[in-house]
């Protein structure tokens, strides 16, 4: 009896994975990968639409949007999750890939609640990440030392950043972390800390900094007054189809767009009032 019972559960284990296999040779199961930023949202809407989708898989990876740019064009994923547009990453064709915007993501400072300071101006901030200035006393602050934190290189956060406060400066070598949400622990828990990340990773562990009176907000973001922010791309490598693009269109759906995308931090694509183009014009 235990040889058939053996057998048996060897055959149905076989065909199962059989099944599998014939999921993925059906392109039942796509992966994509990059943007931390855009992550939350991606996996989010990845566990919705399975349920909705039983037998079908979306694997969502984190690693930088360098990272989605690259193996998207590399064709090692169906989708690269990128904060910056392809045009602006070295090595990367922009021209094999196709951009889908699935959301737009505010990008602020954050410093420790302990540091005193909860407004800068561009130059204070400029000054602060490349090192001229060292001391919170020195913007209105406590007498303590600033801690710089950045995101690491590849990071699409960190691109944005630094082209809308450095201005072509090179920041201060700091300490460097991949997450977001390892970054807002830090500055959390580091006296005299300071970083950036996404709107969506604020919480009250951190202090958000506005810039020059204006506060690091949806609205803020939605008419541009805020400089801060990115677009999120969903890239595919040539025009998305089968899953991949039954994937991308879910996310662009009104059942995410119109909750999800919003619950998480995000913008909808469809409330911004204006368009930038990959150089940071705006356009009608």
């Amino acid at each position: 009896m235990r040889k058939h019972f053996t057998r048996f559960t060897l055959l149905g284990l076989l065909v199962v994975l059989a099944g599998c296999a014939s999921w993925i040779d059906r392109g039942e199961s796509i992966t994509a990968v990059g943007s931390s930023a855009l992550q939350p949202l991606a996996e989010t809407a990845a566990e919705s639409f399975q349920t909705n989708n039983p037998g079908r898989f979306v694997n969502v990876q984190g690693g930088g949007s360098g990272t989605g740019l690259s193996q998207v064009q590399a064709g090692a994923v169906e989708i690269g999750n990128s904060d910056v547009f392809a045009e602006e990453k070295n090595g990367v064709d922009a021209d094999a890939l196709v951009s889908h915007k699935v959301a737009t993501v505010g990008i602020t400072p954050i410093v420790n609640n302990h540091v005193g300071v909860t407004d800068l101006s561009i130059e204070e901030l400029r000054n602060i990440f490349t090192g001229k200035i060292t001391n919170w006393k020195e913007v209105g602050g406590k007498d303590q030392k600033i801690v710089l934190l950045n995101r690491a290189n590849g990071s699409g956060t960190r691109n944005t950043f630094e082209r809308w406060v450095l201005n072509g400066e090179k920041a201060k070598q700091s300490q460097e972390q991949d997450s977001s949400g390892m970054v807002r622990q830090i500055v959390a828990d580091t006296p005299g800390a300071i970083s950036y990340i996404s709107f969506s990773y604020v919480t009250e562990d951190v202090t958000p900094v506005s810039i020059e009176g204006v506060a690091p907000t949806d609205e803020n973001v939605m008419t541009n007054d805020w400089v801060i922010w990115s677009y999120e791309h969903m890239y595919t490598k040539g025009e998305a189809t089968g899953l991949t693009k039954e994937f991308i269109d879910y996310v662009l759906s009104d059942e995410i767009q119109d909750s999800v995308v919003s619950q998480l931090g995000y913008i909808p694509i469809s409330k911004m009032k204006v368009q930038r183009d990959w150089q940071g014009n705006i356009i009608d």
